[in-house]
């Protein structure tokens, strides 16, 4: 992750060339570095050679479509805490959702006003920023899951688990408030910091990627418990 006197470095993926120019110039405004592919081939090669410091990822691709990217992206040690917008013409919450469970950390729906896009862009680079900021803590642990927050580190039973930046800011609140109950709303509030519609709408997209990666058995979670009709909390046996 960048440092916090680099310059932010946005990849544009999408094959619409006006769109792209429109991102670039918001972007450009607000002082980013920007890049761009037109296609998934280019974007994966892109990647590889300069990670950027977040993906805005068009799900229509000529090539492999975005879900497929973000897959790969996930999958690469390298590029995991990479955070990723997906961009969708599509407005059916599976959709949504499909991406989300593969690891993006937002989705923004087609047609959009580009403002938002940077506002959205800004929020989730503080929310990564800001886990490569922290100052030193004692590892959180609770039985065999233990979170380093110096170094970014989530292991369970002492294998490394990768992380995006919001599953990392979520389960981070969770371990360090064990047994206590939140709302979604303050799950949100405390975890990221600031809140828009689509958080709380996609939290539990969140959480199951959260127990994908962490539980023993994600049907029946041993660490992350729903309280129905509240929220979640973070299961502590002594």
């Amino acid at each position: 992750m960048l440092p916090q006197s680099a310059t932010p470095n946005i990849l544009i993926v999408d094959d619409d060339r006006e769109i792209v120019r429109l991102l670039r110039g918001y972007f450009e405004q607000e002082r980013y570095r920007v890049s761009a592919a037109y296609d998934g081939a280019t974007a994966m090669q892109m990647l590889r050679s300069e990670p950027p410091s977040l993906v805005v990822l068009d799900i229509m691709l000529p090539d492999r479509d975005g879900y497929e990217i973000t897959r790969a992206v996930r999958a690469n040690p390298s590029l995991t805490a990479v955070p990723i917008i997906m961009l969708t013409a599509r407005i059916g919450d599976s959709d949504k959702i499909a991406g989300l469970e593969l690891g993006a950390d937002d989705y923004i729906t087609k047609p959009f006003n580009p403002r938002e896009v940077v506002a959205r862009v800004r929020s989730v680079l503080r929310r990564a920023h800001i886990l490569t900021t922290v100052p030193l803590h004692a590892p959180r642990q609770v039985g065999d899951l233990e979170m380093d927050i110096s170094r970014r580190r989530v292991t369970v039973s002492g294998q490394i688990v990768e992380l995006t930046p919001t599953e990392f800011a979520l389960l981070r609140t969770l371990l360090e408030n064990p047994d206590y109950v939140f709302s979604r709303a303050e799950l949100i509030a405390r975890s990221l910091g600031d809140e828009y519609e689509s958080i709380e709408r996609t939290l539990d997209s969140h959480i199951r990627n959260l127990r994908k990666k962490i539980e023993p058995d994600a049907a029946n979670p041993t660490y992350i418990q729903t309280v129905y009709g509240v929220g979640y909390r973070l299961r502590h046996d002594d």
